[in-house]
């Protein structure tokens, strides 16, 4: 069962991405966490190529690395704002 939060994103990734493939990043400033539970149907989204994660906190990081169990989907962990755009732009290619 989907989330009414997860069902708007979804929704919005459609409207404007249409079938063109995308890449989500989050820049993760201040910290917090995402019940993992929302990846599952975010993985059946056919034109999400990956999931890109910026953050330098240790506990940012490591809410992350369990996120990344959930997604079936390419997803990495980032410090760097320009590397993520780089890997980004490299899966959408």
């Amino acid at each position: 069962m989907t989330s009414k939060l997860q069902d708007v994103l979804i929704e919005n990734a459609l409207d404007y991405y249409g079938q063109k493939p995308f890449v989500y990043l989050t820049h993760r400033v201040n910290s917090y966490s995402v019940d993992p539970s929302i990846y599952f149907e975010t993985s059946k989204l056919e034109t999400l190529a990956g999931f890109g994660v910026i953050a330098k906190e240790y506990k940012a990081k490591s809410n992350a690395e369990i996120e990344k169990l959930f997604l079936k989907k390419p997803f990495r962990i980032f410090e760097d704002l320009n590397e993520a755009i780089s890997w980004a732009k490299s899966l959408i290619k």
